[in-house]
């Protein structure tokens, strides 16, 4: 995952605003680059043939969010590589669209991915999707795509729905600079490695979770990144949708005690720093109560990811902490 931030003054790629058309990079050998014309180049209304792989977005768990190029891509291209046929076969029959499926997971992609890969070789069209939202988050498209520019296929995309970035919208969390860490390690020592890995990182943190874990990973979190502001999105787009706000500890709990929800989840992790306004007596509070769960070396970089404050000097005060409660409670 990658860290994406708004930039004024972005280079832009070159378009053809009148044919839809953009030149795309491809890296060859001997350090130069060649422009490869962008597969679907024509209107979708003047018909042809499409050439190339296209990555195309489905809706989440609302039907409707799908974009009228992405049908009319997955109408056009010679055959659709998806995760599970009888998913993308309900999307299908629910727009009309008749175009064969073949799968492609990371239990066939290797085996899959040079047939696909011939197929585009030999001037054919491939539309990809995922199960739901926008394909190579968390899934094996990564390795085709790669391959596919390698051999110097043209690539595009038909962009969507994505529940990571559906999260971070409606989280009430910054969005101008955030990270996508995808699924934390299953195993807890694991996972918590992970989260020291990224608690220093100045950017809000983007986390797909099974609800089965939820409230072990919130807890972890909490230990690890600091009572930070974050919020939990299941069911985006559905009947049911739920955002659950509040800080880690709160947000913690209340799925301790509550039974696991059906699906997965995404957590919305606020940056460190975001509490910088605190007094030292507010910053020393949080530093004691850190203390009455955690190791010293812990709760230092707890409230340190918390309060954006030196975690080497939190470290000396939690010593000296400790040292006088010790004495306290041998008096």
């Amino acid at each position: 995952a990658a860290m994406s931030r708004k930039r004024s003054g972005a280079t832009r790629r070159n378009q053809d605003e009148r044919s839809g058309a953009r030149n795309v990079s491809a890296g060859g050998s001997g350090g130069g680059s060649k422009p490869i014309a962008a597969p679907g180049a024509s209107k979708p209304d003047e018909g042809g043939d499409l050439i190339g792989l296209h990555i195309v977005a489905t809706p989440i768990g609302n039907m409707g969010d799908i974009t009228l190029r992405a049908i009319e891509i997955l109408r056009r291209a010679d055959i659709i590589a998806c995760e599970d046929t009888r998913v993308t076969g309900r999307l299908l029959k629910a727009h009309g669209v008749t175009t064969p499926m073949t799968q492609y997971h990371e239990h066939n992609a290797s085996r899959a991915r040079p047939a696909l890969i011939a197929r585009l070789e030999k001037g054919g069209s491939i539309a990809l999707v995922s199960d739901a939202g926008t394909p190579l988050i968390s899934d094996p498209g990564y390795r085709l795509v790669k391959e596919a520019v390698e051999a110097g296929i043209a690539v595009t995309t038909a962009p969507g729905a994505s529940a990571t970035l559906s999260a971070l919208v409606v989280s009430g969390l910054p969005s101008d600079r955030f990270l996508f860490a995808g699924f934390p390690p299953t195993r807890a020592a694991a996972r918590r490695e992970s989260l020291a890995e990224l608690s220093g990182v100045p950017a809000t943190l983007i986390f797909l979770e099974s609800t089965k874990r939820l409230a072990a990973t919130l807890k972890d979190m909490t230990e690890i990144l600091g009572r930070r502001d974050a919020a939990v999105a299941r069911e985006l787009t559905k009947l049911h949708e739920e955002v659950r706000r509040g800080d880690l500890a709160e947000l913690a709990a209340y799925y301790a005690d509550s039974a696991p929800p059906k699906g997965e989840a995404v957590i919305v992790v606020g940056p460190p720093g975001a509490a910088a306004g605190l007094s030292a007596a507010e910053i020393e509070a949080r530093l004691a109560e850190a203390l009455a769960t955690m190791t010293i070396r812990d709760a230092a970089a707890a409230v340190a990811a918390e309060t954006g404050q030196p975690r080497r000097r939190l470290y000396a005060r939690a010593l000296e902490i400790a040292a006088k409660k010790q004495a306290d409670d041998a008096g």
